[in-house]
């Protein structure tokens, strides 16, 4: 079993940046996929981004590019979402997810190709 617990979000104004955590603990961090998804009210739970094991490949959301950056500290046993230039779209819940599957092609975006799930932190951006 994996426990995923996310920290770093709050309030920030448009422009701003926040950097999101998760720490994994429980089995080993070894091996697993990481990734970074957000749900609005109303919305469904929406891809943001992906790092693999052990780091050398990294997947953004479009609507994130440029913007975002996942990586991760495997010392750590740690994911960090790196946030700049946030908008007002982009208020969420944001969610930790971890995943020892084979992950091939499009399922790195399909929440079902991830086991582990942490509680999720909320973000806000104010306009």
């Amino acid at each position: 079993q994996v426990q995923l617990i996310e920290s770093g979000g709050g309030l920030v104004q448009a422009g701003g940046s926040l950097r999101l955590s998760c720490a994994a603990s429980g089995r080993s961090f070894s091996l697993f996929a990481m990734a970074w998804f957000r749900q609005s009210p109303g919305n469904e739970r929406e891809f943001v981004a992906a790092i693999s094991w052990p780091g050398r490949t990294t997947y953004h959301a479009d609507s994130v590019k440029g913007r975002f950056t996942v990586s991760r500290d495997n010392a750590k046993n740690t994911v960090y979402l790196q946030m700049n230039s946030l908008k007002p779209e982009d208020t969420a819940v944001y969610y930790c997810a971890a995943s020892r599957r084979g992950m091939t092609g499009s399922s790195w975006y399909d929440r079902p190709s991830y086991e582990y799930w942490g509680q999720g932190t909320q973000v806000t951006v104010s306009s």
